[in-house]
């Protein structure tokens, strides 16, 4: 398991803009059905979270929900559910009017040979403002690390 920070240097999208972005990963000993019931039951997030104070909403397609972290407090995000492969993949994006800076977090379950699950979070950044914005937003490695641990040790219970 590990993470993976991208504070300082981005990578170029298709058309050269810049792209930031923070990833972690975990192989998990349960299925991809057990995971995603966990990722997409917002009422329990906090259960099994430790990163997360609260969802509030509907985890399916289409839907908007608002989540409230720990390493931002006080603020809410709205994102919406633009992606929604049950047992595979979920993507939830969020950010300005006129794609000034967007944010894109994606989730991803991929069964192993073995009956484990590898499961990948990438939450990539965009936009005219990313410069900008990009330096106020709190290191999230680490976070996002937890946040791997954390369901982890939920799935595998």
């Amino acid at each position: 398991m590990g993470y993976r920070s991208q504070k300082v240097t981005g990578e170029r999208q298709a058309g050269g803009s810049e792209l930031k972005f923070y990833e972690a990963t975990a192989t998990i000993k349960a299925s991809p059905a057990r995971i995603w019931a966990l990722l997409t039951d917002a009422p329990h997030y906090t259960d099994w979270n430790t990163t997360v104070d609260r969802v509030e909403g509907k985890i399916a397609p289409g839907e908007t929900i608002k989540v409230l972290v720990k390493v931002n407090p006080g603020r809410t995000f709205p994102v919406k559910v633009t992606e929604f492969k049950p047992n595979e993949r979920m993507v939830w994006s969020g950010g300005m009017p006129l794609g000034l800076f967007k944010g894109e977090r994606t989730y991803i379950l991929t069964p192993t040979a073995n009956g484990e699950t590898h499961f990948k979070m990438r939450e990539e950044y965009s936009g005219p403002m990313l410069g900008m914005i990009w330096k106020s937003i709190p290191d999230l490695g680490p976070a996002f690390q937890e946040f791997a641990q954390s369901l982890k040790r939920a799935a595998e219970k």
